[in-house]
């Protein structure tokens, strides 16, 4: 079957309402052996997609994963992206924020970690954090040590709404795509991938007590969620809301997405000049000899 990934693609200034979008789809495949083909066939295409990237050296490809708690973040960076060469790629992970990462502004620590061109980046939770997590806890704020004038703002958060838009309007404008997914998942969905964290042995260490306390937050980081996706998805740099109860079918979305933003690029491999040409038959006659 056919995955369009614009279906999932969230239109800029579109109201946001998480309970009516779905976290279930009907499933792209038949069986567990179809599904292997396809994510094959994602994983062979995005492969070579990513060399040609990586050729090119025009752009830079960021993707941003974010998420509740249990939603398959890293399970989708390690089932799509199993066939990407480590040299074009780098996966980072942002928790909680580093004394030094405190004395910066807030997209600081980020902005260190971007990819440069002929790469792609991946940031498992990244700048968004900081209008989910700190807008749900806002006690959090105190540890950023800023200035009262600023704190104080009514319009504070939408202000933050604003420099993140204007980083990925600066990003766009400087060669590199952003492409951000919102993995949905449901709460029922969430319970049942904690317990099973729980019964498992080998995946006890997945699970944390700070996990199940924010689960208690469920309602509050919905709208932080809702308002964020709402204010910031953009032309040049949308947001994709992918139903994540079924983690198979959340997989095949997300890599067709990748697939086709790394085609949006239209990469081609650099043109050889007559005189490089030259130069290569004259090598190619001498390692013949």
């Amino acid at each position: 079957m056919t995955i369009d990934s614009k279906s999932y693609r969230l239109s800029p200034d579109h109201k946001v309402d998480l309970g009516k979008w779905p976290t279930t789809v009907a499933p792209y495949f038949k069986s567990k052996k179809q599904y292997q083909t396809m994510i094959e066939k994602h994983t062979h295409d995005l492969s070579a997609l990513q060399l040609l990237h990586f050729a090119c050296n025009r752009h830079a490809l960021l993707l941003i994963l974010q998420g509740m708690d249990a939603a398959g973040k890293d399970g989708a960076i390690r089932h799509v992206l199993s066939g990407v060469n480590p040299a074009g790629c780098e996966v980072f992970s942002f928790k909680q924020p580093s004394a030094e990462e405190l004395q910066h502004d807030f997209l600081w620590r980020t902005t260190c970690r971007l990819p440069e061109r002929g790469r792609i980046g991946i940031f498992n939770r990244s700048y968004y954090e900081e209008v989910l997590v700190v807008r749900v806890h806002p006690e959090i704020l105190r540890n950023q040590e800023l200035a009262g004038e600023l704190h104080d703002k009514k319009d504070f958060w939408k202000l933050r709404y604003d420099s993140i838009v204007d980083l990925e309007k600066h990003l766009y404008r400087n060669g590199t795509k952003t492409v951000k997914i919102f993995l949905h998942l449901s709460h029922e969905e969430q319970r049942k991938r904690f317990l099973e964290r729980i019964d498992v042995k080998d995946k006890n260490w997945k699970f944390s007590t700070t996990d199940f306390q924010e689960r208690k937050f469920w309602k509050e980081y919905k709208k932080a969620y809702e308002e964020c996706l709402q204010a910031t998805s953009t032309r040049h740099a949308p947001w994709y809301i992918v139903p994540a109860d079924d983690k198979e079918n959340a997989r095949l979305i997300v890599s067709q997405i990748v697939l086709d933003a790394l085609k949006d690029l239209k990469n081609t491999y650099p043109l050889i000049t007559r005189k490089r040409h030259k130069e290569l038959l004259v090598i190619e006659k001498q390692l013949k000899k």
